[in-house]
């Protein structure tokens, strides 16, 4: 499950969770961001299942007993394992599901979330093929365990460190048998539905509720984080607000120095998951359709071919970018073949920020 920064994708998993019917299926959701190592993975996989089995009473007893006999320790009730046990977290991860698939016949899902950031934190600490082994492990499991399902979520997708790892050499097929959805913003209807809620129950005073609510939605994207963001601002004037109020305090946000709804992320990100002559090229791209969009692939490859003076059987390797950035929620193609920003406010601080 993909989608761009603050569109949700945490929360639809933790309203899934809490919908579950644990008579039906278990839920164990997890934020990966901070995981390095195959082994730290197998290893909160383990703390996971746990957790779960001692409310059953149960241990997971397989992996308990590899834990020991590779020296780990039990530290304030969580496993340990010492480094020298890294070649062993395949073994331990497949003792632990097959101590849940003893005790427990519901299916059982994974929420992972921020996967992709997990694997590409594991390929520069350990290599391609260690990230790669634990994607192709991850299948193994989803192909010998039928109980077992997961659910991987990142604001930039798989499709970054599965293109590195090819780069590399590595080209299984890890996740074909996975269905791709993409978080999409509130429909215009509901993020403006939600706009007004929130300025009534705010107590924010206009005279125009329905155009304040309106310009909110549509100046924000629709996204739900920056309809509430704005909508506190508003509450914080203390006085009577219209659509050019809205917009001045969008704009403010943008150009903020403090950066509080963090959008140099779009540009930072670029530098952990590009390469530099990717990096370049996207750069030049993405500079090109903040100030001018939307562009057909011919014009927007003058104009490139212009600022980096790369020649004209280069096109293939435009057309790659651009399907990458698309793919990594920066742009759209639209139906007549033009290409421009996929979200205008995300357009609008690019142009602000590197004009």
């Amino acid at each position: 499950m993909s989608a761009e920064r603050r569109m949700g994708k945490s929360h639809i998993l933790w309203k899934m969770e809490d919908e579950a019917d644990e008579t039906e299926r278990l839920i164990i959701y997890r934020d990966l961001e901070g995981i390095r190592t195959p082994l730290e993975f197998a290893e909160t996989v383990l703390h996971d299942v746990e957790a779960f089995l001692s409310r059953l009473g149960k241990l997971a007893v397989r992996a308990r007993r590899l834990h020991g006999a590779i020296g780990g320790i039990e530290v304030g009730g969580l496993i340990k394992l010492p480094p020298d046990a890294a070649p062993h977290w395949k073994k331990l991860l497949t003792d632990t599901l097959d101590d849940l698939a003893e005790h427990e016949s519901r299916p059982m899902v994974f929420f992972w979330d921020e996967l992709p950031l997990m694997l590409q934190n594991v390929r520069a600490e350990e290599g391609e093929a260690a990230a790669m082994e634990v994607l192709d492990v991850l299948r193994q499991i989803r192909q010998t365990y039928p109980g077992v399902r997961m659910v991987f979520t990142g604001s930039i997708g798989l499709h970054n460190v599965l293109s590195a790892l090819k780069a590399a050499g590595h080209a299984n097929s890890s996740v074909n048998d996975m269905r791709m959805l993409v978080v999409p913003p509130l429909e215009p209807e509901y993020a403006t539905e939600l706009a007004q809620c929130l300025i009534d129950g705010e107590n924010v005073e206009t005279t125009d509720p329905g155009g304040v609510a309106n310009a909110l939605a549509k100046a924000v994207d629709n996204i739900a984080f920056y309809i509430h963001y704005v909508v506190d601002e508003l509450a914080e004037l203390g006085e009577s607000v219209d659509t050019e109020t809205v917009e001045s305090v969008v704009h403010a946000c943008l150009i903020d120095p403090q950066d509080s709804w963090h959008m140099a992320h779009y540009r930072e990100r670029l530098d952990t998951y590009y390469d530099p002559e990717q990096l370049e090229l996207a750069l030049a791209l993405l500079d090109v359709l903040a100030h001018d969009s939307p562009l057909t692939f011919e014009v927007l490859f003058d104009h490139v071919k212009t600022r980096l003076d790369i020649p004209d059987d280069d096109a293939e390797r435009v057309h790659s970018m651009l399907t990458l950035l698309q793919r990594d929620h920066y742009l759209k193609l639209d139906e007549d073949g033009g290409y421009s920003f996929l979200f205008p406010l995300i357009q609008r601080w690019w142009a602000l920020h590197r004009n």
